[in-house]
């Protein structure tokens, strides 16, 4: 299990939780579903959003994002995170 912390978020919206589940399937939890965690994830909101959409990446973020727990599961966090589906549309301008 994944903890997600954004710490710039109030209390009730700061902590999310990815389980993985059998065959593959991955869930989103906004409680803590009492499962121990591999990995903990800190970052902002913004930081996490742009990972997400394709604008950057976990190593080109760097610093504003610190990984503590299994290390092989940090190392891999670009590709199990994946891209949001809207990340491959065209950007428009402002």
């Amino acid at each position: 299990m994944i903890q997600f912390l954004y710490q710039e978020l109030p209390a009730s919206k700061r902590s999310w939780w990815l389980i993985d589940e059998k065959h593959g399937e991955v869930d989103l939890c906004w409680y803590d579903p009492g499962f121990e965690v591999d990995l903990y994830v800190s970052t902002d909101l913004h930081t996490m959003t742009a990972i997400w959409m394709g604008l950057t990446t976990v190593e080109k973020a760097g610093a504003k994002v610190a990984l503590t727990g299994d290390q092989a599961i940090g190392r891999k966090m670009q590709t199990w995170l994946g891209l949001s589906p809207f990340a491959l549309e065209p950007k428009r301008a402002a």
